[in-house]
């Protein structure tokens, strides 16, 4: 019983999942997996499975016949395809003939079509240029009869209405360039009523100027910056109130002229306005500019009137801004200058607050900025030609009172301010300048040499001048040298004496102890990096500076680089900022004393060099010799001399009674290389010149004698702290080369080439290859010349076919590395 029942609970989850979306087929299979008999549903399942395949395959038997068919009917389809796109081909090739002769006809109808089109444009353009043509005979005819008034409304309806219309023709153009002329006419004797006003304001705008800042500076030695400020705001609200009163109420072409009674509201102003306004109204009669913005507002060319009137005004303020140009020689100049900038800007405040729209608030604030700009411009220009460090504290103080003076009437100065600052900066130059003579010219009087002191007093003397602390110098007896030179005492002297000049300067610009001791900083910053720096660059590039002079330079800017920690405590002091304040800035003392100090030991290195150099020109090599080897060249054992004396003075200057005199260790090592560096280049280049066609065997033995005679002042270890044979590193590319010619290795030169532990592994095979070459040209020769001997002649052959040879692989061997 057990058993059917399972049986027909099987039968039923097949069926559910026979007819159950594979997504909800999870309970159903959950339901087998917890039965008990799992092992038997699996045998169910699969012989439904079974039954399913065997009724599949009997449906693809049935249908298969039918498949077979519809590719048999389909192949027949593809035949009568052929024949229908055959078909298509032809009818659309006979459409094509047929329709040549329509398109003919529509192109014809369409020309036709066109010229109908153009005759109805040409007849509406009649149409709109007929009025032009009358409207324009009507306005000669008033133009004629001086009835200008109607002659301009006929202007300006032809202008508006009837040339637009007519749109763009070469009479058009010609009308519409006549039209400015016309309207010139009519506008003529307002015009001149302008220009004498103009005229009037530019001939005392100087004098304007003068009284607003005499004003200013009276204002501002009384009362504070708030009280100025406070005045300055109810004066520009007067003068609003009064402006609004004043002016014109012109809005249309309706308005009546403004008579000499409306101008006479000025004078109201005034007295209400008196300790403030300068009296601009006293010296220039504005009621021109007001009358004939009335008659132009009546014309109908207000806007073109403003136009006018404010280009005007902005030439007028180029030619104000427009400095002498030997405003710079005095203070006068600038004085004058600023009272012209002044006075402009008071007219043009009294015609911003006293009419409506001739001049308005952005135009004015566009001619100030073009002021600033063309006012900072000029002083920047102009101050640059100072050198008088009273002259730049004097106009300090006249762009202050400027800047009070136009601050009272509402234009913002903070660039003025700006200017001021930068002012700072131009006094910074003007003492960096006159302290680069001075340095100059202590470095020109400076013996550089050590300095002599005899007794007590004088040691006192100097140290009190210098920070120097030396408890081994303090206990030698007198006399004795300090190691510096008197350059190094003045330097310092000269340092204190910058920082006190920058001082001076910067406490009259109200900055606080902090900022004042940055900008001292700074200022002292660049003297160090720049003014002395160069100065001894100068000096050290000088021609008649020797080595004696370069070593003792070297000296006194490392004496100079160790004071430089008093320095900075000496600027704390007088600013009273602790040097250890955060964000404090450093001097770059210790660097710029580096700099020269590296900068003084490279002219010893290329002054060594030079000498060199000298030596080698009186080389006289006889390169054709048949012998040599003997003795080292007379040039090179003077040279070998020189350079023993030389490293002498360098270890231990004459004269110099202490040890500070000596040039430090590194030094003397890196000149001695660097000279025998130099001396091994220039041998080599010597022995490859150009010049030099045919080397002998001989030749290269004298000249391996001489540098042999190089190597032993290389071991003889004429600087000490070499290790070693350190220095005979110098020489070691010479000394291979010379060794593969003279021990003829070239087996084991081109077998072992490119190897670390090739013998001649410093030999370049350019070189070689064109040293070989000029022995091969010497043998050459020879054998031409010897060639009555035949047996000499054989021996000559077998040595050059055997150099030929070693040509020929050298050459192979560079082909080869550079592949």
């Amino acid at each position: 019983m057990a058993s059917v029942e399972i049986a027909a609970e099987h039968e039923r989850i097949l069926r559910e999942i026979e007819s159950t979306d594979t997504n909800c087929i999870g309970p159903t299979l959950r339901s087998v997996y917890d039965g008990q008999e799992h092992g038997l549903f699996m045998l169910k399942l699969d012989g439904r499975i079974r039954n399913h395949d065997r009724d599949i395959e009997k449906m693809c038997n049935h249908h298969f016949q039918g498949f077979v068919d519809s590719i048999t009917e389909l192949l027949k389809v593809r035949g009568e395809a052929q024949k229908l796109k055959s078909q298509v081909t032809e009818t659309n090739q006979r459409l094509q003939d047929d329709g040549k002769g329509l398109l003919i006809c529509m192109d014809e109808l369409r020309l036709c079509r066109l010229q109908q089109r153009n005759i109805a444009t040409s007849i509406d353009k009649f149409t709109h240029c007929l009025p032009v043509l009358e409207m324009y005979n009507k306005l000669q005819e008033q133009m004629t009869q001086k009835r200008y008034y109607p002659a301009l409304r006929t202007l300006e309806q032809l202008e508006q209405t009837c040339l637009p219309r007519a749109g763009q023709y070469r009479f058009c153009s010609i009308m519409s360039d006549n039209i400015p002329r016309l309207r010139t006419l009519i506008r003529d004797t307002a015009m001149s009523q302008l220009k004498d006003f103009l005229e009037s304001i530019r001939k005392h705008s100087d004098k304007i100027g003068e009284t607003a800042m005499k004003q200013a500076q009276v204002q501002r030695s009384l009362d504070s910056a708030v009280s100025l400020q406070q005045r300055a705001a109810v004066g520009r609200r007067l003068r609003k109130e009064a402006g609004l009163g004043a002016g014109t109420d012109i809005d249309g072409q309706g308005s009546s002229p403004m008579s000499e009674q409306d101008s006479g509201v000025l004078d109201v102003e005034d007295e209400e306005d008196e300790d403030e306004v300068p009296g601009a109204q006293e010296l220039v009669d504005f009621s021109p500019v007001y009358r004939c913005l009335h008659i132009y507002t009546v014309l109908g060319s207000r806007e073109q009137f403003e136009n006018y009137y404010r280009n005007q005004r902005r030439k007028q303020a180029r030619l104000v801004l427009q400095p002498h140009s030997n405003m710079h020689e005095s203070l006068a100049g600038y004085r004058r200058y600023f009272n012209q900038i002044v006075g402009f800007f008071v007219v043009e405040d009294h015609i911003l607050h006293t009419t409506q729209g001739l001049v308005n608030r952005a135009y004015v604030e566009e001619l100030w900025e073009l002021a600033l700009s063309k006012t900072i411009a000029a002083l920047r220009t102009h101050s640059s030609y100072c050198t008088d460090p009273d002259l730049v504290l004097d106009l300090k103080n006249l762009i202050v009172l400027l800047a009070d003076t136009l601050q009272g009437y509402g234009f913002p100065v903070s660039q003025l301010f700006d200017m001021m600052f930068e002012m700072r900066e131009q006094y910074g130059e003007i003492l960096l300048k006159k302290w680069n003579l001075t340095f100059r010219q202590v470095l020109d009087q400076d013996n550089f040499s050590p300095i002599p002191v005899a007794t007590e007093e004088e040691y006192r003397q100097f140290t009190s001048q210098f920070p120097f602390q030396d408890p081994e110098l303090d206990k030698l007896p007198f006399p004795k040298k300090l190691p510096f030179s008197e350059f190094v005492p003045q330097v310092y002297s000269q340092l204190k004496e910058f920082i006190y000049a920058c001082l001076k300067y910067y406490e009259d610009l109200h900055l606080s102890s902090t900022e004042i001791d940055d900008v001292i900083r700074k200022s002292t910053n660049l003297l160090l990096t720049r003014t002395l720096s160069n100065c001894l660059q100068y000096a050290m590039k000088k021609k008649n500076v020797g080595l004696a002079e370069l070593v003792q330079v070297i000296i006194n800017t490392t004496q100079l680089e160790a004071s430089c920690v008093y320095l900075e405590e000496f600027i704390s002091n007088i600013t009273n900022v602790p040097p250890d304040t955060a964000n404090a800035t450093k001097l770059y003392g210790t660097s710029t004393f580096k700099d020269a100090r590296h900068a003084a030991e490279e002219e010893i290195y290329t002054n060594l060099n030079a000498k060199i150099d000298q030596f080698l020109q009186l080389a006289d090599y006889d390169w054709t010799a048949a012998q040599g080897g003997g003795a080292p060249s007379d040039y090179l054992s003077d040279l070998i001399a020189f350079l023993c004396s030389t490293f002498s003075v360098f270890t231990h200057l004459p004269g110099s009674a202490i040890e500070h005199a000596r040039l430090p260790g590194k030094v003397a090592q890196t000149a001695c290389m660097s000279a025998c560096k130099h001396l091994s280049t220039s041998l080599l280049q010597l022995l490859l010149e150009t010049d030099v066609r045919q080397v002998s065997m001989g030749a290269l033995q004298q000249f391996n004698t001489d540098v042999k005679e190089c190597e032993r002042f290389a071991r003889a270890g004429p600087v000490p702290g070499f290790q070693g044979d350190t220095l005979l590193l110098a020489f070691s590319d010479l000394r291979q080369l010379l060794d593969l010619f003279t021990q003829w290795d070239w087996s084991s030169y081109l077998a072992d080439y490119g190897r670390p532990t090739c013998k001649y592994l410093r030999v370049n095979p350019h070189t070689a290859l064109a040293l070989l070459e000029k022995i091969s040209r010497l043998m050459k020769d020879t054998s031409r010349k010897n060639n009555m001997f035949a047996q000499f002649r054989k021996n000559e052959r077998d040595k050059q076919k055997l150099i030929d040879t070693v040509v020929k692989q050298l050459r192979n061997l560079i082909s080869a590395h550079q592949t």
